[in-house]
């Protein structure tokens, strides 16, 4: 229930919810994770299994290359599958699946292993050893996560892109990782049409050396060119001796690499953020427990796209570690008909829903009437994570979605965290728009150009000052990269990139990036508070902001805005939006330049490219466009 107070609307959680919430209370809990937090993060690491236990929680002596659990000896892939199978787990649902053309497919914890070991020997038949790159480059199908979970076996590195990806994406990120082997489909069912996703990677392997095999999925089985010699099908090879279903793991240091992931700067080529098996399976085990507080009989859904960190962390890894079962789903969430998220829900049972603002905004877009043809009780949690997201889409979500009964657990971290960073539990307050504090054990910050702390409401820039299990380890083949990125600022403090504010009750507000701060007659405005504005309008389903350089205010406002169904276009709507935003967030806030448009740049992560907005109004280069979803 929503109550009002002096920072405006707070939503309180329900004795029920609290009383059967693993942390009933928050701030009992931060305070001994911040009086000993490696004590904590020991704790915690305790819950999981170990060939041989570490000497040392945390070393700090080559500074920002921290080290956690040193001497420590695991594989994540044991703690994900092997740790079940030997419990009464082993029969228990780990993954249910289901195609945008309506296929299905359910495995237990004992059939993901079998098939995980037998993708392991394959793979190691095929030469790859411990250290090797293998680039996977598919949709949303169980054979990513069997993948994932075959290389870490072998003590192989993943390099997992998402399966938009353009060619010259794919080729930089094979040629950067210097990959030995490709995983691929044939292709992926996305809006009703495939996406021809081998013949993307033939291009780019015609651009690409290295790469020695080709082991490719058949999913949708349209006629690909086969290369002989190089390229095998996984399910003829899947039938061959050396696809035994028994396969030894690697012993894995506690700092040697699980995977490589790729994210995008405003400028120069993508990143390749490092993440190791120990640190990394203790922090998302943790925060996926504690934030979406898993119980043996949930249903969990995180629709995201396992190329991208939140797949890793909490489709893949997180959910696994938990021996949790976990709801995959192939296409678009509006396909054939804005309802199929709802009747996959109510199909499934789904008591727990992660998503991103973009869909939410976009769902939003069709109106009530979809989702409430369905029943959605089964839900009893719900997620936002990839942006800040609009206090009206939140109330939607929670409304509509939730049925005002679903705490919504907004999560704020990065490709380069691991893990959730900023997050509520369900014992916490919510404010819509708030990501609330630090999760125990994170020491947030927000700090001004000099580095102090600012005042309570001012904006600063987000910074984290205590190390965490699962942090980005260094950008690979980069290590300047990393320090100069990260950490060149603020000596010895993370830099995140973002700007955000703390209000009187120490809940932060994420604005945006740094980069997305339009300064105007010389106050700062983030562009999320603009949109935010933008779509509190009953018209309106979605926003952009960006900032356009102008000789007397330095810069002006222009906006663009995607109208909800059935609302028309006009001058007038034009001017109603301005007014709008001059009354939501000040006058000095109203657009200089409303256009309706029919869709945004976007990554395939679901972000707004505003830079892609700007060149495009400005006339100029828009710079590397390989996150681009069109």
């Amino acid at each position: 229930m929503a109550k009002k107070n002096f920072t405006g609307e707070v939503y309180y959680p329900s004795d029920d919810v609290i009383s059967k919430a693993h942390i009933k209370d928050w701030n009992e809990l931060s305070k001994k994770a911040s009086e000993d937090f490696l004590g904590f993060w020991e704790e915690r690491a305790k819950e999981l299994y170990w060939f041989d236990q570490w000497e040392k929680v945390l070393d700090d002596s080559e500074k920002p290359f921290y080290k956690w659990f040193i001497g420590g000896k695991t594989n994540i892939s044991y703690n994900c599958l092997d740790v079940h199978v030997k419990t009464e787990k082993r029969n228990k649902l780990a993954l249910i699946w289901e195609g945008e053309n309506g296929d299905f497919e359910a495995m237990s914890y004992y059939r993901l292993h079998k098939e995980t070991c037998k993708f392991a020997n394959i793979l190691k038949s095929m030469g790859v050893v411990r250290g090797d790159r293998v680039t996977i480059y598919m949709g949303r199908i169980p054979e990513i996560v069997i993948a994932m979970l075959a290389c870490a076996r072998i003590g192989a590195i993943h390099s997992v892109v998402y399966g938009g990806f353009s060619v010259e994406a794919l080729h930089e990120r094979i040629e950067d990782s210097q990959s030995k082997l490709l995983i691929v489909a044939d292709g992926a069912y996305q809006r009703g049409k495939i996406v021809p996703l081998k013949e993307i990677a033939d291009e780019a392997l015609q651009r690409a050396g290295g790469i020695e095999h080709v082991i490719v999925v058949k999913r949708t089985g349209q006629e690909i060119n086969m290369e002989f010699g190089r390229d095998m099908w996984y399910h003829e090879l899947r039938s061959l001796p050396i696809a035994n279903q028994d396969c030894a793991l690697e012993v894995m240091d506690a700092e040697d690499p699980l995977f490589i992931l790729y994210t995008s700067g405003t400028t120069g080529k993508p990143k390749a953020i490092l993440h190791t098996h120990g640190g990394y399976q203790v922090g998302t085990y943790t925060t996926l427990k504690y934030v979406f507080d898993l119980h043996d009989e949930d249903r969990y859904w995180c629709a995201a796209d396992p190329g991208w960190i939140t797949g890793h962390s909490y489709i893949v890894y997180g959910p696994l570690l938990n021996g949790t079962t976990s709801f995959m789903y192939e296409g678009a969430p509006n396909f054939p008909y804005p309802n199929r998220w709802w009747q996959m829900i109510e199909n499934y049972g789904i008591n727990i829903l992660y998503t991103a603002p973009t869909a939410i905004r976009g769902l939003m877009r069709f109106g009530d009437a979809w989702v409430k043809r369905h029943d959605l009780s089964s839900l009893r949690l719900l997620g936002s994570v990839g942006e800040p997201i609009n206090p009206e889409a939140w109330k939607w979500y929670f409304s509509v979605v939730g049925n005002e009964k679903c705490p919504i657990m907004d999560t704020w971290w990065q490709t380069e965290t691991g893990m959730f960073m900023i997050t509520p539990m369900p014992c916490v307050p919510l404010k819509p728009g708030s990501g609330t504090r630090p999760f125990p054990g994170i020491e947030i910050d927000i700090l001004d150009d000099e580095g102090n702390s600012v005042k309570t409401n001012e904006e600063g820039y987000l910074v984290i000052k205590t190390p965490w299990p699962s942090m980005i380890r260094t950008v690979y083949g980069d290590p300047e990269r990393f320090v100069k990125q990260y950490w060149s600022k603020y000596p010895g403090i993370y830099m995140t990139g973002d700007s955000a504010r703390r209000d009187e009750d120490g809940y932060i507000w994420v604005i945006g990036r740094v980069d997305d701060v339009i300064k105007v007659s010389g106050y700062r405005l983030g562009t999320a508070e603009i949109e935010s504005a933008l779509v509190s309008h009953n018209s309106v389903a979605e926003a952009a902001a960006i900032g356009i350089p102008d000789d007397v205010k330095g810069n002006v406002i222009y906006t663009y805005v995607i109208l909800r169904a059935g609302v028309d276009p006009s001058d007038e709507l034009k001017e109603e939006l301005r007014q709008h935003v001059a009354h939501e967030v000040g006058p000095i806030a109203k657009p200089a330049s409303i256009k309706f448009v029919d869709k945004l740049p976007k990554t395939r992560s679901g972000k707004i490219m505003r830079r892609v907005l700007k060149a495009e109004e400005l006339g100029v280069d828009p710079g590397n466009l390989s996150t681009l979803e069109e």
